[in-house]
């Protein structure tokens, strides 16, 4: 028997239903998502089908760079013969397990910091002992470890290098410019504007141009600074200019009550920023602080233009070897990916981080 329908209560519509139903409701509802839905499906048919064979089918995964010419598919054989080289650049062949042992350190403590009910002493001390064992296993120098100079650094752990500690230098350092464009202290405040105007007013080749090039010139004869570091200064210079004024639109965005309820409770300036502002305001600009985040990672391919054989270096000089030339999308594909993964990970978690936040609202 068919059960009554409860007054009040409607059916769903049979087009609602399944995947037909569904198909209707979202792809052929109306004339103009129908003619989309068509030329979409034709735009795949006629590119997934032709990029998968060349991707997969016809595709030369382990040869000699002139078996690759004779393929008709892409030639993975520029990775997997070169990976190495790619992933470490000038590092001793021999020694290349130090590297990897600490971009897996790296990548174990970023996996560990994800959950915010670690973020204890603890966690900081474990960020110490890491950081400790990371310089000392790409150093090197004793326990036995052979010294590696930093000039033969290179691949995907100086850019990570280079990314993970320029992006955490980077953000305290726009917080207290932000604040510091904010205050009442006119010297500070002037100072403050002064700098991020400067430093959002030039491109980041431009510093890095001036820590690589200029920069020495002004030192005295004999004093010399790493150029890994000069570099890793620049790029945190340049982010913390960016990030200040994002957190100054989330102080910005404080409501005044803020302020007084803290005044209320007897709350110095620094405990009022540290336990009521700051928290509320850093929530808020989760997003475009990510964004630029994720801009700051990408921008660190640029260390290209002063000899850092970075990630991006390397894939170019195994590109400009005679036996692997013209095969560059092959190779840029690859990279693209890498850099694509470090960029979809920040940007989920800090999805993920912004919901947990918001949890309490």
């Amino acid at each position: 028997m068919k059960q009554a329908v409860p007054a009040g209560e409607l059916k769903p519509p049979v087009t609602h239903i399944g995947i037909i139903g569904w198909t209707k409701t979202n792809l052929f509802d109306g004339v103009f998502n129908s003619i989309l839905t068509l030329v979409t499906l034709f735009f795949l048919w006629k590119v997934v089908p032709p990029l998968f064979r060349w991707a997969f089918l016809d595709s030369a995964w382990h040869t000699t760079g002139q078996a690759c010419r004779e393929a008709a598919g892409a030639c993975w054989s520029i990775i997997s013969i070169n990976y190495r080289f790619i992933l470490f650049g000038f590092y001793p062949y021999e020694e290349q397990w130090r590297p990897l042992l600490a971009m897996l350190i790296l990548f174990g403590l970023l996996f560990y910091s994800r959950n915010r009910e670690h973020w204890k002493k603890s966690l900081a001390y474990a960020w110490i002992i890491g950081l400790f064992t990371m310089g000392l296993l790409m150093t090197g120098g004793i326990l036995g470890l052979p010294p590696v100079e930093s000039t033969q650094w290179g691949g995907l752990p100086l850019t990570l290098l280079l990314a993970v500690f320029g992006l955490t230098a980077a953000y305290p350092l726009g917080v207290m410019l932000a604040l510091g464009r904010r205050s009442r202290m006119t010297g500070v405040k002037v100072l403050c504007v002064l700098y991020i105007e400067l430093i959002r007013g030039v491109p980041l080749i431009s510093l890095l141009f001036m820590s690589s090039i200029i920069f020495p010139l002004f030192l005295p004869e004999g004093v010399t600074f790493n150029k890994i570091l000069r570099a890793q200064v620049a790029i945190i210079l340049f982010t913390a200019a960016y990030i200040a004024e994002v957190i100054r639109g989330g102080l910005q965005g404080m409501a005044r009550g803020q302020y007084e309820a803290a005044e209320s409770m007897g709350l110095n300036y620094y405990q009022t920023m540290r336990l009521v502002i700051l928290p509320q305001a850093l929530k808020i600009v989760i997003p475009p602080t990510v964004s630029i985040l994720i801009s700051a990672f990408k921008d660190t391919s640029l260390v290209v233009i002063i000899a850092l054989f970075d990630l991006l270096k390397t894939t170019q000089s195994v590109l400009s070897n005679p036996e692997w030339m013209g095969f560059s999308r092959e190779a840029y594909v690859f990279v693209a990916i890498l850099y694509f993964l470090g960029c979809f990970s920040m940007s989920n978690y800090s999805r993920r981080l912004e919901k947990e936040l918001s949890k309490g609202d």
